[in-house]
């Protein structure tokens, strides 16, 4: 009795012994086990190669649709198409059309010229608008037997308004007189080397050459003249 009642004891002491050694581990285990874990990211990694894949597999289709598509549309071949070594270089109108902008555009200045005399201060100024009246009544007198004889229609001339009395003007007036006659010589310097280098008629095209130079001469003055 003795005996047992020893060997009882003693192995009550060592369930209890183990319960007590077990304690700390079975709630390590369970404190681990209750925190929330979070989320693998293989998930994501994976995700990038499927898009990729999607991707390049959706462009592959797509490339050869453009170009099918590139090929099926005509080009206009007037596009950027570089300009023909035979056709007329800077021609913007045709010979009718020269002989009008041209009458008007002396007209213009003859008159703005003769109007402008009475008025400019500076001398210089005074004998450069007789020049212009001068030169312009000339060249205009031939361009009107050229298209008399070629049967084309001139402008009729348009009523000129009285010039203000002489002494009138602004103290401004030479300079905005001369800038006026500065961009109108420019003008008709590009239309008469338009017309002499394109023009289809070689009477008028001549008269175009003739001409040229007197006018970019008097471009050449106003804009020495200028202040």
């Amino acid at each position: 009795m003795e005996i047992r009642k020893t060997a009882t004891s003693s192995g009550i002491l060592v369930l209890i012994f183990g319960m007590a050694a077990g304690a700390p581990a079975l709630a390590a285990s369970l404190s681990f086990t209750s925190e929330p874990q979070p989320l693998p990211e293989a998930s994501n990694t994976a995700a990038s190669p499927l898009a990729i894949e999607s991707w390049a597999a959706g462009s592959a289709t797509l490339v050869p649709l453009m170009a099918a598509d590139t090929q099926a549309t005509p080009q206009d071949p007037n596009v950027d198409a570089p300009a023909a070594s035979t056709q007329a270089v800077g021609k913007p109108i045709d010979d009718v059309s020269f002989v009008r902008r041209a009458t008007e555009s002396g007209r213009k200045e003859i008159a703005s010229a003769r109007d402008a005399a009475p008025q400019l201060k500076r001398p210089e100024l005074k004998q450069m608008a007789e020049m212009l009246v001068q030169d312009h009544t000339a060249a205009n007198a031939k361009l009107s037997k050229i298209a008399e004889t070629k049967g084309w229609p001139l402008p009729a001339p348009q009523a000129a308004a009285a010039p203000p009395p002489a002494g009138t003007a602004s103290g401004s007036f030479d300079d905005k007189w001369t800038a006026e006659m500065i961009a109108g010589h420019e003008r008709s310097v590009a239309l008469y080397r338009a017309q002499a280098q394109g023009g289809e008629d070689q009477d008028l095209r001549q008269f175009a050459r003739d001409t040229l130079p007197t006018i970019e001469h008097h471009l050449a003055e106003l804009k020495k003249l200028q202040k």
